[in-house]
């Protein structure tokens, strides 16, 4: 039997016990924007006090040390990108160990490694199946790098820290306020353990930003009132059914266009957006107001637009649009206006009220002064040099705020709703199925979600009908 192709307020929000979970995620101190009473000239007031902002040492390579042994679970694009990017942090730095559900993504993996950097995976460090995670954590590893479909993220990310492995784990690291709660608690596990969890939000690993953010946390746009963020893009790729693929393969391999594996694009690609207007206003939203829908997509059960309305705390609004359509204008940047002036990260500027430029970000400058301007790289840089210096960093905390941001925007596109943060920090909404095999799915629920409800047609009255008849 085929399932409604729509859902109400109350199928979402089933609320728990558990309230303000994750209330205080991320914020940058009290997270309030400051004023002068002074008269006369205005001066630069400070939005919030850089001491409690974390604000990463972007050097070019990880300090040396003794060997740091890495695995992989996840061994996809993303997932053997980030293991090259790790080689690439600093000296003395090993893949040891690879876990994916698909053998042949992890031959995929095993020869970029080794035409590129001549590292060589054992067969007996390769591991397959759901529970591949476990081998690799138990392989000697010191860390791991976590790349799996997103909805995993909090099960391997538990695991590893029981296992006391440091992290580095791709964004989104929850697609669900279930997964979100699962990954607060994980992380304060690993705090108390002293281990270093680093997340894929790389723009807070990219100097441009990081500049820019000093920039405007210094006063120089003054006080924030607004904020625009966008992923508009071309569709992404998409994987057509083999004959000998079962249901549940068929999804995992085309998981990008599933929003049980990856939380729909607004909450797997557009968090990034997301985590950068929070990052830089200091604030969590309260409430979302949205629309989105599916136009072109070939498959899956994801929308491939969406547009939403985020209150964020202080009445500060911050519209979110993001598209992935072939032919339409493309547009991936950020745009945060103040009461002095904008920054655009497009042209990573800040301009007056009048439009004149008054900072600009010197990327040739960077280039001639650092040898390592990749962000995806320096964010490893970065984990490496907190482990090898025994110091703490978490992103695990700031990044679910992101993540559960971009799920809250997506359950009021799909609900018509408005949608409060109380109401996901509260919400029992979890995509994970309750069996994990490779075999026959019931794949009658994953359709396309349908906002608010149908116009009924009107019915004349019997009066009237009685008229009719007479006449």
């Amino acid at each position: 039997m085929t399932k409604k192709n729509s859902l109400s307020r109350r199928d979402f929000f089933t609320t728990t016990a558990v309230v303000g979970a994750v209330g205080a995620v991320g914020t940058l101190g009290a997270g309030s924007i400051l004023t002068s009473c002074s008269e006369g000239a205005p001066k630069l007031v400070p939005i919030v006090s850089l001491q409690g902002a974390y604000i990463p040492n972007l050097v070019d390579k990880a300090t040396d040390g003794k060997p740091l042994k890495a695995g992989v679970i996840g061994c996809g694009g993303r997932g053997s990108g980030a293991a090259q990017n790790f080689l690439d942090a600093g000296p003395n730095l090993q893949i040891v160990a690879l876990g994916d559900l698909f053998q042949d993504r992890i031959d995929d993996c095993r020869k970029g490694l080794k035409d590129k950097y001549k590292v060589e995976v054992p067969d007996n460090m390769c591991f397959t199946g759901f529970d591949n995670y476990k081998k690799v954590l138990a392989a000697g590893v010191d860390l791991v790098i976590i790349a799996t479909p997103p909805v995993f993220r909090p099960i391997h990310f538990e695991a590893a820290v029981e296992a006391g492995k440091h992290v580095f784990m791709e964004k989104p690291i929850c697609v669900d306020p279930v997964g979100a709660r699962s990954i607060l608690a994980t992380s304060k596990k690993a705090v108390a353990q002293g281990l270093c969890v680093v997340t894929g939000t790389q723009r807070r690993h990219q100097r441009s930003y990081v500049e820019s953010f000093k920039q405007i946390q210094s006063g120089i746009i003054g006080e924030i009132v607004s904020a625009n963020v966008y992923w508009n893009q071309s569709m992404l790729w998409y994987r057509e059914r083999k004959a000998e693929w079962s249901d549940m393969e068929f999804m995992v391999r085309d998981w990008v266009n599933w929003k049980w594996l990856s939380g729909d694009h607004i909450v797997e690609q557009h968090v990034h957006n997301l985590d950068v207007a929070t990052w830089f206003l200091g604030r969590k939203p309260v409430k979302a107001v949205g629309f989105g829908a599916k136009q072109r997509r070939l498959s899956g059960d994801q929308y491939d637009m969406f547009s939403i309305d985020f209150e964020y705390e202080g009445g500060i609004h911050v519209h979110s649009m993001c598209r992935q359509i072939d032919g339409c204008v493309n547009n991936v940047s950020e745009r945060i206006q103040g009461t002095k002036g904008a920054w655009n990260s497009a042209k990573m500027e800040i301009t007056d009220l009048a439009g004149t430029v008054i900072w600009k970000f010197d990327a040739e400058k960077e280039k001639a002064e650092f040898k390592q301007t990749n962000p995806y790289v320096l964010e490893h840089v970065d984990l490496v040099n907190h482990i090898r210096a025994n110091t703490p960093i978490n992103q695990a905390d700031e990044t679910a705020q992101s993540c559960l941001t971009a799920v809250m925007g997506r359950q009021s596109a799909y609900t018509g709703a408005a949608v409060t943060w109380e109401e996901m920090t509260n919400s029992t909404l979890t995509y994970l199925p309750e069996k994990l095999e490779i075999g026959k799915m019931d794949m009658s629920g994953y359709v396309i979600q349908v906002p608010g409800k149908a116009k009924e047609a009107k019915k004349e009255e019997p009066k009237k009908e009685a008229a009719k008849k007479k006449a």
